[in-house]
């Protein structure tokens, strides 16, 4: 007999995606079938996403108000809805591995997706959202890349892209920098390696799309917390994409591509002690999860997911070994930040609240709760205006600390999601408090300019 939910924490299977089982659509569409007879009869996902609330609408609405009753066409409109945070399977079900009924809600939907993507129906404006590196060509040119950030800041250009690309004309979308954080890194100051018993005393940084292309100063706000600290760092030789976004498409095979330009190079790194540091979770994430689930035998890939640290994570371990310096001269105020879906994901626990907790006269609202932007679901006209939705009442809980005071700043290790958070305050007059990385508080906190 069945036990109801699990006593163990979840596990994750690997992900057999080159399999004739995994890319059969009607052996998925059965799966589906599985799965979403389990959520119709426990329903406890119905507030994290769009996914949940569509099935049931279907199921209540079918001719037997049973699964079965459900057309398997109108399956993918619940499979359109997912955008892979993975809160369901790792904070909400009490289905998932160990437990017999082996249900992964997330990774059924992946498994969709690829379906759909080999099948050509994608719009090529999606993939061409999701090519980060393409975007970041423009990055670090002068001349053409303020052209391109004034251009696209007009009426006519937004226009244009919601209907080309499908870019939601009230979507804020990131500039590109006038200088690519990976040509505008100093080195570091610290040469002497001092190894805790928690973490390597040497550093080495995956830059990201978004740090390297977008905003720098994320970036450089490591390395200054880093050079505090007398941690000596170096950017990793060279990298691509994590596959993030394209993972969220179902395009496994450019995934693939993307691990076999990172891995060799990441490493390299790991082989040598090094901690490797990420500073945007769903970049992190990829490393730490996703790739070895999908190349669970690549003994390289299995390497750098050990070797993967969040930033918070390695400085709060690296307080832990007595490494850091907690001497913090300027005071933040109030404070809310948020914990994004693939910070949380990650089970380190809420590290970054942690170091914020710990500079004096500094008050931290936190928040834990998708805030809806979700990589590109949050910018796309289908459904940038369900993501406003969905991160509501994250924008409301941070409008306010809990001695009905406003905070100063408004704070998310995920920068996207950060963005998000400071739109939705707008829109919904909330206030304007600044926007700032948890990075950035910590470097400011510091006294560090």
């Amino acid at each position: 007999m069945a036990r109801e939910g699990n006593l163990e924490a979840p596990t994750r299977h690997p992900l057999d995606w080159l399999s004739a089982d995994f890319n059969d659509e009607e052996k998925c569409l059965h799966e589906m079938e599985r799965i979403f007879d389990i959520c119709h009869g426990c329903r406890r996902c119905v507030s994290l996403c769009g996914s949940f609330p569509t099935l049931f609408d279907l199921v209540d609405e079918s001719p037997t108000m049973e699964v079965d009753g459900v057309k398997k066409e109108d399956y993918w409109k619940v499979v359109d809805q997912c955008y892979m945070c993975d809160l369901c399977y790792m904070t909400k079900c009490p289905y998932t591995p160990p437990h017999e009924w082996n249900l992964d809600f997330p990774h059924t939907m992946l498994r969709a997706k690829a379906i759909k993507f080999n099948k050509g129906e994608v719009k090529t404006s999606e993939k061409l959202l999701a090519s980060t590196d393409v975007h970041g060509s423009f990055a670090g040119i002068p001349v053409v890349v303020q052209v391109v950030n004034a251009i696209t800041n007009t009426k006519v250009a937004r226009g244009l892209m919601e209907t080309v690309m499908g870019v939601d004309r009230d979507a804020w979308l990131p500039g590109m920098a006038t200088r690519k954080f990976r040509s505008s890194a100093p080195d570091a100051r610290a040469t002497e390696i001092r190894n805790g018993e928690r973490t390597p005393g040497k550093v080495a940084i995956f830059a990201t799309c978004f740090v390297n292309y977008n905003e720098p100063g994320i970036g450089h706000d490591l390395l200054k917390i880093l050079d505090h600290n007398e941690i000596p760092y170096e950017l990793v030789e060279k990298e691509k994409c994590c596959g993030m976004p394209k993972l969220e498409l179902g395009d496994l095979k450019s995934v693939q591509a993307s691990k076999e330009a990172n891995i060799p190079v990441l490493v390299k790194y790991a082989r040598e002690g090094y901690a490797i540091l990420s500073a945007v979770p769903s970049c992190t994430l990829m490393f730490k999860q996703e790739l070895p689930l999908m190349f669970p035998d690549d003994a390289d890939t299995q390497l750098v997911k050990e070797a993967m640290w969040d930033p918070f994570e390695y400085l709060m371990a690296r307080k832990r070994d007595g490494l850091i310096k907690t001497e913090f001269p300027r005071k933040l105020g109030n404070v809310s930040y948020h914990i994004p879906c693939h910070g949380r994901v990650q089970n380190i626990g809420k590290k970054t609240e942690e170091m914020l907790k710990m500079i004096p006269d500094t008050t931290i609202n936190t928040i834990e709760r998708c805030s809806g932007h979700a990589g590109t679901f949050g910018v796309k006209k289908a459904y940038h205006q369900q993501a406003m939705k969905i991160g509501k009442p994250v924008f409301k809980a941070m409008a306010t600390m809990k001695d009905g005071s406003k905070p100063d700043y408004i704070s998310s290790d995920c920068p996207l999601g950060g963005h998000h958070i400071a739109q939705g305050f707008e829109v919904n007059q909330l206030g304007e408090p600044t926007l700032a990385h948890p990075l950035t508080l910590v470097r400011t906190a510091y006294g560090l300019d």
